[in-house]
């Protein structure tokens, strides 16, 4: 699979890159985001990031039918990073759930809301956006 990101050309630092809705999509979101967040100088974000954007990703391929996704990562501002995904699925709103013990999903989002410091969903005209957003040490 050849892929290519990105980099935002003005405004706000951010990369983007359109993949495939298939499994092998989440690796691809992964290196994404702990590429643009070491050339950030937030490696130490990384980890975590790249959590966030295989579960929304996951979400993804588990709730629509798009044949493509789009993930971004980008610096709204110096003191916040946002992990997104978009699909072309407006009406399969994310929903955290209470998995049993025995379910072997639906935790996504729980882990979702851990790890981030504040997630949500952008309804477009077409589909919709779900982030997360982490806060950097870095002082504006």
């Amino acid at each position: 699979m050849t892929v290519t990101a990105s980099a935002h050309p003005t405004g706000h630092p951010g990369y983007t890159e359109t993949l495939p809705c298939e499994e092998a999509s989440a690796s691809a979101a992964r290196r994404l985001v702990r590429t643009a967040l070491i050339a950030w100088g937030l490696g130490d974000l990384a980890d975590d990031s790249c959590v966030i954007v295989s579960e929304l990703v996951t979400n993804s391929l588990d709730h629509t039918r798009s044949r493509n996704i789009q993930v971004t990562v980008s610096r709204p501002t110096a003191r916040w990073v946002r992990v997104a995904v978009v699909d072309k699925a407006p009406r399969a709103l994310p929903a955290m759930r209470t998995a049993s013990a025995s379910d072997t999903g639906g935790r996504g989002l729980v882990v979702v809301e851990a790890l981030s410091d504040r997630w949500g969903t952008d309804l477009l005209g077409w589909g919709k956006r779900v982030w997360a957003e982490l806060r950097t040490d870095v002082k504006p």
